[in-house]
């Protein structure tokens, strides 16, 4: 098979932020040329599936369940065995190791039981073929990747840095097959013995195919763990190349040469390593240390405010700076690395003496590009180690992330321009209309989200008869009489003295001073305070993206947001009377609501 690395427009020219030199072990080459374009070939054929996320799979097996269930009740097959079929479908999808002993069982079991004349059993044959073929594909061109990443290395080897911390890898995994292995041998344990249960032969396939699901996930925690120690154990092959946060959450790994980030090779689901020891100690030795407090605040609100723009709108997430690396271990489908890379910031400079201005509000880039002007020394290496397997992108991937990220620019661009125009707005408003007390509430936004909310809590709480009506209803109607009265009656209070906000037992304030986050991030509106006994508030509503960006209609919470960030930074702009009243509780509301819920449940036939 061919594969066409010619880039596809997407972006213009990047620099990359730069890796200290002393991170980059002697002999690292870089990963590009003949040698990249050599593995890149061994990418399996387009119909064998490509390795799927764990989440993916809920869209796709039942298919195959339902194809068990048939199995069973209709072809007489047992539970034990018509399970095999939608664990062979998981088993193709994330664990092909076991198909190359799974395939060849199941085929002789089909020609043992089946009829050879039977469809059922010639399409029961071919769909293992498939299988069977596209896991021994895939097995082989992991082996070809392999020995394509150690020909590129060139001999160069390194040992790991002390930072990628111990093997954690594999622990989720292995915590979560135990429960699922023990949920399923206790649902098997329950219908074992019951002959007048209903849907018995149903109830036991589940049962097994919870079981197998369960060893499944143990035998990926166990190969990731053992993966991940091979690296730390002995020198490994090292790569220079390009990496950046990819919009998915995931690290997206370019060829070395690769400077506008067009041709995505594999991505890989990362985690940094932190030792809780050392943070601790590192507070003390801080709380020892004569730091002025105005100094604290104004580095901890910078900070915080640099995450608030980097995320800014988790509806659209964009992707990182781009930025050189070097990967410890050969890439290729299903391994595990380490990633050592260039910080996304550069460091932070040193706080100036006295009282702090207003936060930077410029773009990450527009900063960072001051920033380096300025001299300032890159930020120290990042170490991060796979958390997941490494994905190589298949050419139809590529073109579909690729066409993805430039309607998410553009969507991002206009999102950004509205934004622009609301805080416009706000600082208009509140020069033009100056008031003793400002306040802000609930809203449509707000209304429709939580009817909603009551629609679906009702479908679902009130659908089962009987007592199980309780069993469910119950708990679903917590979480409505828990999320309800925030909905439906928040407020927020701007005085001279700072913001009260509405709680379920009473008002809380915040001093302007001690305001630390206002932020809109996608439906969420957030607002916290340095204050340690202050936990942060917060209120969710609905937020319909293309009929805003179509209409150009600016999201209430966007308002709210601009309109108390205008009077945070300028003070001169803030309400000049002083609130006098502390707001009504959220709970009366709460309790009328729970009151409500639970004649519904007694009273609704």
């Amino acid at each position: 098979m061919t594969t066409n690395l010619e880039p596809w427009p997407q972006a213009g020219p990047t620099t990359p932020r730069a890796l200290a030199a002393t991170a980059v072990p002697e002999g690292c080459v870089a990963w590009s040329g003949d040698k990249l374009e050599a593995w890149a070939r061994t990418r399996p054929p387009l119909w064998v599936p490509a390795r799927a996320r764990p989440l993916h799979l809920l869209a796709v097996v039942p298919g195959g369940l339902v194809i068990g269930f048939w199995l069973a009740n209709f072809a007489e097959v047992p539970a034990a065995l018509a399970v095999l079929v939608p664990l062979q479908l998981v088993w193709t999808l994330v664990r092909p190791e076991v198909v190359r002993f799974s395939a060849p069982l199941l085929t002789l079991l089909l020609a043992w039981e089946g009829k050879t004349h039977d469809v059922p059993t010639l399409l029961g044959l071919i769909a293992l073929t498939f299988t069977w073929a596209a896991a021994e594909i895939r097995l082989s061109k992991g082996r070809l990747q392999r020995q394509w990443a150690l020909a590129a290395a060139a001999g160069a080897t390194a040992l790991v840095p002390d930072g990628a911390g111990p093997v954690r890898r594999g622990r989720f995994l292995t915590g979560f097959g135990l429960v699922l292995a023990l949920l399923g041998a206790g649902l098997l344990a329950l219908t074992s013995g019951r002959d007048a249960l209903t849907d018995r032969d149903a109830v036991t396939l589940v049962g097994w195919f919870v079981v197998g699901w369960g060893f499944t996930s143990l035998l990926s925690g166990r190969l990731g763990r053992r993966r991940a120690a091979a690296l730390r154990g002995a020198p490994v092959p090292v790569l220079r190349v390009l990496v950046r946060d990819g919009a998915d959450g995931d690290t997206e790994v370019f060829a070395a040469d690769d400077v506008e980030a067009l041709r995505p090779l594999f991505t890989v689901a990362t985690e940094e390593w932190y030792d809780d020891g050392d943070d601790e100690s590192d507070e003390s030795e801080g709380a020892d240390e004569s730091e002025g407090a105005e100094e604290r605040v104004g580095r901890e609100a910078r900070d915080e405010l640099l995450d608030a723009i980097e995320d800014a709108d988790d509806d659209d997430e964009q992707p990182g700076a781009l930025r050189e690396a070097v990967l410890y271990g050969p890439p290729h489908d299903g391994a595990e690395i380490v990633i050592v890379s260039a910080a996304e910031r550069l460091d932070a400079p040193e706080e100036p003496d006295g009282p702090q201005g207003p936060p930077d509000l410029r773009k990450p880039d527009e900063r960072d590009g001051a920033d380096a002007a300025g001299g300032r020394s890159p930020a120290e290496p990042v170490v991060a180690s796979s958390s997941g397997p490494v994905r190589p992108l298949t050419e139809r991937a590529v073109r579909r992330r690729a066409a993805a990220e430039r309607a998410g620019e553009k969507r991002h661009a206009v999102d950004e321009e509205l934004r622009a125009e609301a805080a416009t707005r706000s600082l208009e408003r509140l020069r033009e209309d100056p008031q003793p007390v400002r306040r802000w509430r609930a809203g449509g936004a707000d209304w429709t989200t939580a009817l909603l909310t009551v629609v679906v809590v009702a479908s679902v709480g009130l659908y089962p008869d009987g007592t199980a009506r309780y069993l469910v209803g119950g708990p679903v109607g917590l979480v409505g009489v828990l999320t309800l009265p925030q909905l439906l009656a928040w407020r927020i209070t701007a005085d001279r003295a700072g913001l009260w906000l509405s709680g379920w037992r009473r008002a809380r304030h915040i001093g302007w001073d001690d305001l630390r986050t206002v932020r809109c991030a996608g439906a969420v509106l957030t607002v916290d305070s340095y204050e340690e006994s202050f936990t942060s508030w917060s209120v969710r509503s609905e937020r319909w993206r293309r009929p805003e960006r179509r209409l150009r209609l600016v999201h209430p919470y966007e308002r709210t947001a601009a309109e108390i960030t205008a009077m945070w930074q300028e003070p001169a702009l803030r309400p000049a009377g002083k609130h006098e009243g502390r707001g009504a509780p959220l709970w009366p509301l709460g309790l009328v609501l729970a009151v409500a819920w639970a004649a519904a449940l007694v009273l609704v036939p």
